[in-house]
């Protein structure tokens, strides 16, 4: 197979590739953006493999970085542009079902490509667009199926985490995972506990907002990987209602997959959980709160003090959530009405606490504070004009 108009992101990392062919090696396009290539898809990252040693390429080029030397990884600055440049490599054991004890560097490109995870990613491609498959990763692409290089208990053996990436990539490409491979996660399962929870979180979270989630976390269920997984062991058939629910919704981001996720899987301990996902602060704090305020709205309209409070991202998240369980979504309107909110957030007042000592004349205390809420709430809910002068005439009638 040949690519006969190669996308810009390989034409411009073709003068990298020339050089390194120009000081006698090989070099090739390798893994997802050549399955990418064929798939039509977008291209993100063009990795570049060779038979240099890192050493070598670091020869070759004046402005390297060692991103990853010791498994044969130089990141080259060229131009305006960056590529990863991997040593063609065999590896030995793994003994962490992550990390190989020991990497070899070889100059042959069949023996890198053989231990990589799924035959789609075992493809190299030349400068000229010529597909090289060794094992069949052209036929796998266009049966839509993830099947493993070689035998997949070794695969899955030498890096656990390829399973989660084979049902990452199910969800996102809609692909199948092949039978052989997928018995071959089953059995092997347990491996993930192997695994450091922040690598899981990643495919999760790639998993969840994939084009096809159903078709990632269907197997995740079946082959009894979600046993593994922080706060599923007991969900098992809320996580398949999930899968089932409004398949054809798109999970934009990460704050709304897991707003849904949780929510479905009935979840009552939100931050708990994500803490043991290793979710940032900030994640877990506004997932809370999305959950909060998506089941305060099951029985009640937005007041102009729960918007304020809220704040937009919350709003635009708790009614994208109520889309997602098929109940009314009145995003646009919402927005609409926060944006016409007379403050945004208390520093958006008219007073301060110092214009208010000032004018009442009074020492500093607890009641500044209490004053100051109660300014804010008569301005969000409209009953006070956002006025300094006006304000300071109601806090003065209010204190007395």
């Amino acid at each position: 197979m040949k690519i006969n108009d190669l996308p810009i992101e390989f034409k411009q990392a073709l003068p990298v590739i020339d050089k390194i062919n120009e000081h006698g090696y090989e070099a090739y396009f390798v893994g997802g953006s050549v399955r990418d290539v064929i798939l039509n898809h977008e291209i993100h990252d063009v990795d570049i493999a060779t038979s240099a040693f890192p050493e070598e390429i670091k020869e070759i080029f004046p402005r390297t970085i060692d991103v990853g030397i010791d498994h044969g990884t130089v990141l080259v600055l060229y131009e305006e542009d960056q590529y990863e440049i991997t040593t063609f490599r065999t590896e030995s054991t793994y003994q962490d079902y992550r990390r190989p004890d020991t990497v070899t560097f070889v100059r042959s490109l069949e023996e890198d490509l053989k231990r990589r995870d799924f035959t789609m990613n075992a493809l190299a491609m030349t400068r000229e667009g010529n597909i090289i498959d060794l094992f069949d990763g052209i036929e796998s692409i266009h049966a839509k199926e993830i099947k493993a290089v070689g035998n997949p208990d070794e695969r899955f053996s030498e890096d656990a985490l390829r399973m989660m990436r084979a049902l990452r990539f199910a969800s996102q490409l809609s692909f199948d995972i092949e039978e052989k491979t997928e018995e071959a996660i089953s059995k092997n399962h347990q491996l993930l506990t192997k695994i450091a929870i922040e690598r899981i979180y990643i495919e999760w979270v790639k998993l969840l907002m994939g084009a096809e989630r159903k078709r990632g976390i269907i197997p995740f269920v079946e082959t009894n990987c979600f046993i593994c997984c922080p706060g599923f062991s007991h969900k098992k058939e809320l996580l398949v209602s999930f899968a089932n629910q409004n398949p054809e919704m798109l999970l934009t981001s990460e704050e709304l997959a897991w707003s849904c996720l949780l929510i479905a899987i009935e979840e009552k301990h939100a931050k708990t959980l994500l803490g043991k996902w290793k979710a940032s602060k900030r994640l877990s704090n506004l997932v809370e709160k999305v959950i909060d305020c998506y089941n305060e709205r099951l029985t009640s309209q937005w007041s102009a003090k729960e918007m304020y409070q809220a704040g937009i991202e919350v709003i635009s998240l708790v009614e994208q959530v109520r889309d997602f369980f098929g109940l009314e979504n009145n995003e646009d309107e919402l927005i609409k009405a926060y944006n016409q909110l007379p403050i945004k957030s208390m520093a958006d007042l008219k007073v301060s606490g110092r214009d208010i000592l000032a004018y009442m004349d009074k020492k500093p205390g607890p009641w500044l504070g209490r004053v100051l809420k109660q300014t804010e709430k008569h301005v969000v809910e409209g009953q006070w004009e956002n006025d300094k002068k006006v304000l300071l005439e109601k806090i003065k009638e209010m204190v007395g």
